[in-house]
């Protein structure tokens, strides 16, 4: 019997890095997800420590998926930087923006983390916050913005760096409140989503650097083997699915996750509190 259920609590943290990886680049809200599966699962809960760790996992696939435009930013933006090459000063200028939208999440999410954790545990705020996600989406559903990465100001930069800080909440879709800001303030669709996700680089490795010392000082030791597999299954899952959803934002069908997030956010408000 304690085979199977060493078994069964794999297959559980394996399916909670599946799902982590495959919501993390949508605007579904991972975070919340993971709050009602492992309130579903019956995984005690531990503040935001997993959720970090397997948020580290998509992360990486992040940063394999939008490979060619990280390392065209810093050569670019080091030329700027270095030899004043003025073709490269909108490459050195995005990398700024990137910077300040940083800001506002970083510095909240030190001061908040613990509360935030604490909080925002129940299914019912879960599915309050997806619904709020849902209507955030609707709003934008038609939006065609017109900006590039050479139209952005520091405004525009600090606006959607506060809209990702909001998206600590578990519910409020990271990719969603800054993608949906972005497109407020008039940026073309794939200007939100890549200045969305190279956004979401520096706050998540900071988490995970801040996070290190409590992952390393994790008391119960037999949950590293299943922490290490979900880690893994949000790395892959998160790959495709970030690849899927520059294919969905292309297309512009934004409403569907509106939907789904109204449905998800009912049941869990209705059915799980």
């Amino acid at each position: 019997m304690e085979a199977v259920s060493d078994l069964w609590l794999l297959i559980k943290y394996i399916f909670l890095g599946l799902f982590q990886g495959v919501t993390e680049p949508i605007p579904i809200s991972s975070s919340g997800h993971l709050v009602l599966l492992k309130n579903i699962f019956g995984i005690a809960p531990d503040g935001l420590l997993f959720e970090v760790f397997v948020n580290f996992g998509s992360l990486i696939a992040v940063l394999l998926v939008y490979r060619k435009d990280i390392i065209r930013l810093v050569k670019n933006g080091w030329s700027y930087a270095i030899h004043k090459n003025e073709e490269s000063k909108s490459e050195y200028n995005f990398i700024v923006f990137l910077i300040l939208g940083t800001i506002p999440a970083a510095v909240l999410g030190i001061l908040l983390e613990d509360w935030i954790g604490t909080t925002f545990n129940q299914p019912y705020m879960i599915g309050i916050t997806l619904i709020i996600t849902g209507i955030a989406l609707w709003i934008i559903r038609n939006l065609r913005g017109n900006k590039g990465e050479g139209n952005l100001t520091w405004k525009d930069a600090l606006i959607v760096g506060f809209a990702q800080a909001v998206a600590l909440v578990p519910g409020i879709s990271r990719s969603g409140a800054t993608i949906v800001a972005a497109m407020l303030l008039g940026m073309k669709q794939d200007t939100a989503l890549r200045f969305s996700f190279l956004l979401y680089i520096p706050v998540s490795l900071g988490t995970m650097v801040l996070s290190i010392g409590d992952i390393v000082g994790l008391e119960d030791r037999s949950l590293m083997i299943p922490w290490l597999l979900a880690i893994m299954a949000s790395i892959i899952a998160t790959y495709f699915s970030l690849k899927w959803f520059m294919n969905i934002m292309a297309q512009g069908n934004l409403k569907y996750f509106a939907f789904y997030c109204f449905i998800v956010g009912a049941i869990a408000i209705i059915i799980l509190s």
